[in-house]
């Protein structure tokens, strides 16, 4: 379990898997988000959607690497960026 959370952390903070300016983008966006809508009633329902949603999608592209050791989509496996160099 311990080596899994460690994977799960390691590719979470990988400078492969996003780059910079799309991370500053989506903080950028989430502390705009969270600034105006922070009031409205509607503001704890939409954080809840959106952390399912999110969790939802690690999962799914987990499922689709075989726990990070297969690429899909935008993420690569190590060895494939390897063998690029």
């Amino acid at each position: 379990m311990k080596k899994a959370i460690k994977r799960e952390i390691e590719v979470a903070f990988s400078k492969h898997s996003q780059a910079i300016w799309i991370r500053v983008l989506k903080w950028i966006a989430i502390v705009v988000l969270i600034y105006f809508y922070w009031e409205e009633p509607y503001f704890w329902y939409s954080l809840i959607v959106v952390f399912v949603l999110s969790i939802s999608l690690h999962l799914f592209i987990r499922y689709k690497t075989k726990g990070w050791t297969r690429s899909y989509g935008a993420w690569k496996h190590e060895s494939e960026r390897e063998g690029k160099k």
